[in-house]
């Protein structure tokens, strides 16, 4: 079978940011039209405009973005040192504010230190004892309930007379749960039939349920002081 070698400038335009001009990083697809970007790049745009920077196409709420780990991956692959650089840049920037390295930028250093290190000194079992040690940290994530994940602290507030309100509004978890995780909560606590009935809103702006708790932190309680305050009520309930 033939091969031809790529030069990784021929792709280039299909592996960096439009909007930094860099290459990917967290890469983040606009449902619509699934043109793709940086998430803080595209994050930051999205606080003054609501359309696609590429095609201008209107990004719709009810339409959250989605977190695209494929490309990711293929782009970490494609560009040799991108992925160690960025780890070393998080983990500087956590070390410059006093603050905890999260969990996945851990693991994520560590597995790759280990993959380096056993190609320089030649181990003749490196895959074999890589493969164990993903299988016991994956475990031990597992077991961790996303503990070591960033955390964001939340105040639940019914805003429908036809719901009653929580026993305990303030609930701290992972900045990766999305609306969903939150909508599912509350119907288990107040006994809901399906967690489908509920609406779950920031700012009196309703919430997409595959928005993370970190992008609503981002996009609409950036300036703000911690709890993030969220109401929830009824679909369809006018208040």
């Amino acid at each position: 079978m033939l091969t031809r070698k790529i030069k990784l400038w021929d792709i280039n335009a299909h592996i960096t940011c439009r909007l930094c001009n860099g290459y990917l990083i967290d890469a983040t697809t606009v449902t619509e039209c699934l043109h793709t970007f940086c998430r803080s790049c595209l994050v930051k745009y999205l606080e003054e405009n609501n359309t696609c920077p590429t095609c201008r196409i209107v990004i719709h709420q009810s339409h959250p973005l989605h977190h695209d780990r494929t490309m990711q991956d293929i782009v970490y692959k494609l560009v040799p040192g991108l992925q160690e650089a960025e780890m070393k840049k998080q983990r500087e920037f956590y070390h410059k504010l006093g603050m905890e390295v999260p969990g996945d930028i851990k693991g994520e250093t560590c597995s790759t230190k280990q993959h380096l290190d056993s190609h320089r000194n030649g181990e003749t079992k490196a895959d074999e004892n890589i493969n164990k040690e993903t299988s016991e940290e994956k475990q031990e994530e597992d077991n961790d309930y996303h503990r070591s994940d960033e955390q964001v602290s939340i105040c639940l507030e019914c805003n429908s007379s036809k719901l009653r309100g929580l026993k305990r509004k303030w609930i701290r978890c992972s900045a990766q749960a999305t609306v969903l995780h939150l909508k599912k909560f509350i119907a288990k606590k107040l006994n809901l039939s399906s967690f489908n009935e509920l609406d779950i809103l920031c700012n009196e702006e309703i919430l997409g349920k595959d928005h993370t708790l970190k992008f609503v932190v981002v996009t609409r309680w950036r300036f703000k002081k911690a709890p993030l305050l969220l109401h929830y009520r009824p679909k369809m309930d006018l208040l």
